[in-house]
């Protein structure tokens, strides 16, 4: 059951605009600064804030002492300037007093050892005593503020599991076992489902049920048993999510919630899949990634974003005006970035710009994190994009884009948080797998061919796609077995990556072959079964570490709609760290493409298949037997799964639209200048853009932005 979207009003006289501003944290700051933030807010088109989410200890100083009073005052100061509050739970951290009285709710970590005060997220949330303490504040919050028209909205928490992700501690220990007494009901079924015949590990009652902490230095988890602990790991913090809020909503139920996920391709710790259905608007902090793929990078967390969303618009919670400060490597964002980051969030559906933080600390953990107002203070450059930004985005506003929903695509690559926790397993084939970055890659392999993918967990609705791609999606169960060959059956072109398919949802090896899920019924729409993996690496020195493709005869087979195409483009494409050494046992699979060459012959592969299509029902089914790097996707998919388009693959090209209006976003992916022809419509933004010479013609430069309405 997924509560109601419900999104925060601004104090604006009719309650729209986009939202613009950050993390607010006026208790870092003398209150004669407080009126200059304000004035600098207002100055930038700043509308709202994240208030109180650090600030614990400011608002209950000692166990029998509450202060309300500056919280009260910087959030009239606020409203009276028209800018909204979006009110922290403010347990993100709690107060040294509580630990110095009850040291029993710091979480423990694998090795045994208590986890020290003093940081983020320092305590256990299955302790009961943490709980009790957290939702009394709570329920504070809610009676004081509840009713307050400057509070819009409700931030539970911060970036649930960003230091207690995995706690092992007793409470923790007890809640495990409550959970898999829950889950699985008698102790033969969890022994079945983790197999603990394998080294003497049966239980005969769940109080014998350990979590995985070390065990020797040599020694390796139980994979079902970690895959359950990653489970639970993520279910303990979302009941705690869900009782934080539930406490504020008994006292105050008519105003929305939400929590800010952490989704970039770097991280993506819990299962948002879940988490989405618990809040009223969905919310998210993305921090970029340096490089090249910096703007496909963050196009495709937000496409991942857009779906979790349901196709409703979305919160950036957090991102950053420039560098952070706890990368190995910290870098600047390039001219215009600034800008440009914020409005590619808005082409992919974000209704919401924020970032950590207003003002640069001066002091503490972050200080050298960038910030709308750096240290160097308003007349700097950063200053001047961020009042640019604020004036593009009510630019964006009054031209109607918000509450508009981003157009969906014709291909959806499924994304799998467990298959994402199992790929971190020290008990597979090779430990380089990584199922979140090779989703990153084939979103970047559509987006090179002219084309562009959508990001959907394979727990959602993916029914209504013509394509679906699952890169190493390593777990599948029986039933998502069958709703892929009831897809492909219908007409439906399935790919399958080729680490996918291998283990159910218990950890359990699938038999018969790879990849064996359901039973045979993947390799069945396969038309393939797989007899062993060839694992690559510079580890092994003085052997092959790629193998190269060659197209076949059958390269150039039809396509589902009947068009002719050309396979040669995968003559030469390499792989370089997992093969499947498969054989062909469909009467009608086709081999695009076979591992060839002296290299493939020392492991028995030459000639071997390596990626295949295979007719299913009225749809197809192709395998992609073998790890690609980004430029060899991009051939596959341009050869065999992109649908024509116009678009240029130097363009992220996005479409929003509503019932009033529809909004082409172009940005350029690469360092050139790109020149657009025939695009329809009146221009709303050219940032770092002009006009040509020929109506519907335009210069899109370097980290430029055009937006058109028609």
């Amino acid at each position: 059951m997924r509560r109601n979207f419900e999104w925060p009003k601004l104090l604006t006289a009719d309650g729209r605009g986009i939202a613009f501003g950050g993390d607010y944290n006026p208790d870092q700051w003398s209150e004669d600064v407080w009126d200059d933030d304000i004035r600098l807010m207002k100055q930038a088109g700043v509308n709202t804030v994240a208030l109180a989410i650090f600030s614990w200890d400011r608002i209950q100083p000692t166990e029998d002492r509450w202060n309300f009073g500056w919280l009260d005052r910087i959030i009239e100061k606020l409203g009276k300037a028209g800018i909204a509050t979006d009110l922290a739970s403010a347990t993100a951290t709690a107060p040294l007093w509580l630990y110095e009285k009850h040291p029993e709710v710091l979480p423990r970590d694998k090795y045994g050892h208590q986890v020290n005060a003093g940081s983020r997220q320092s305590w256990s949330p299955t302790s009961p005593v943490f709980k009790e303490y957290a939702l009394t504040l709570c329920r504070k919050l809610a009676e004081r503020y509840g009713s307050n028209p400057y509070v819009t909205a409700w931030h539970m928490g911060n970036e649930y599991g960003w230091n207690n992700r995995e706690d092992y501690s007793d409470n923790a220990l007890e809640a495990f076992r409550a959970w898999c007494r829950r889950k699985y009901g008698t102790i033969d079924a969890l022994n079945q489902a983790w197999g603990t015949t394998f080294w003497g590990q049966e239980m005969n009652d769940f109080d014998e049920v350990l979590v995985p902490r070390f065990m020797g230095a040599d020694s390796m988890v139980n994979p079902g048993q970690k895959l359950d602990f990653e489970r639970f790991g993520n279910d303990m913090l979302l009941d705690f999510y869900k009782a934080e809020r539930d406490a504020i909503a008994e006292i105050c139920p008519d105003k929305p919630f939400t929590t800010n996920f952490m989704v970039s391709t770097d991280q993506c710790c819990m299962d948002y899949a879940a988490w989405a259905n618990e809040v009223n608007f969905v919310s998210n902090d993305h921090y970029f990634h340096e490089g090249e793929s910096h703007l496909d990078e963050l196009a495709c967390s937000d496409a991942l974003m857009d779906s979790l969303a349901l196709g409703k618009p979305w919160y950036v919670m957090e991102h950053s005006t420039s560098a952070v400060q706890w990368k190995p490597l910290n870098t600047r964002k390039r001219k215009g970035e600034t800008v440009r980051d914020s409005l590619a969030h808005v082409a992919m559906g974000a209704d919401a710009i924020n970032f950590f933080q207003w003002r640069a600390s001066a002091f503490g953990a972050e200080s050298f994190h960038s910030a709308m107002v750096p240290h160097a203070g308003e007349d700097t450059k950063l200053f001047r994009q961020v009042c640019e930004l604020g004036a593009s985005l009510k630019t964006l506003a009054d031209a109607g884009v918000q509450g508009s929903e981003l157009a969906r695509s014709d291909t959806a690559i499924l994304f799998s948080a467990e298959s994402e926790w199992a790929t971190r397993s020290q008990t597979l084939p090779s430990m380089k797998l990584n199922h979140w970055h090779d989703v990153r890659d084939w979103y970047r392999a559509f987006l090179n061919a002219g084309s562009r993918a959508d990001i959907v967990p394979l727990a959602y609705d993916w029914s209504e796609y013509k394509t679906v791609v699952l890169p190493t999606v390593l777990i599948l169960s029986a039933a998502d077995t069958q709703r892929l060959a009831d897809f492909a059956a219908a007409g439906g072109r399935v790919v399958v990556g080729y680490a996918t398919g291998l283990i159910d949802e218990h950890f359990r090896t699938w038999l018969g072959g790879y990849p064996g899920a359901g039973d045979g019924l993947l390799r069945d729409m396969l038309g393939i079964r797989g007899e062993e993996f060839n694992i690559l690496g510079a580890e092994a020195e003085g052997e092959p570490s790629e193998i190269r493709l060659a197209a076949t005869d059958d390269s150039t087979a039809s396509a589902l709609d009947g068009a002719a195409l050309d396979g040669a483009a995968l003559d030469g494409a390499t792989t370089r760290l997992w093969q499947n050494d498969v054989n062909v046992t469909g009467e009608h699979t086709q081999v695009l493409a076979a591992y060839s060459g002296e290299e493939a012959d020392e492991w028995d592969l030459d000639g071997t298949a390596a990626i295949t299509r295979n007719p299913y029902g009225s749809g197809e089914a192709y395998f992609v037997g073998c790890d690609l790097d980004v430029a060899d996707l991009t051939k596959l998919v341009g050869a065999y799964l992109a649908t024509p388009s116009r678009d240029d693959a130097d363009v992220l090209h996005t479409v929003r639209s509503s019932a009033d209006a529809t909004f082409d976003f172009y940005l350029p992916r690469g360092k050139k200048t790109v020149e657009l022809q025939d695009v329809e419509g009146e221009p709303v933004i050219l940032f770092q853009a002009e006009r040509g010479e020929k109506p519907g013609s335009y210069a899109v430069h370097r980290n430029g932005v055009l937006v058109v309405r028609r």
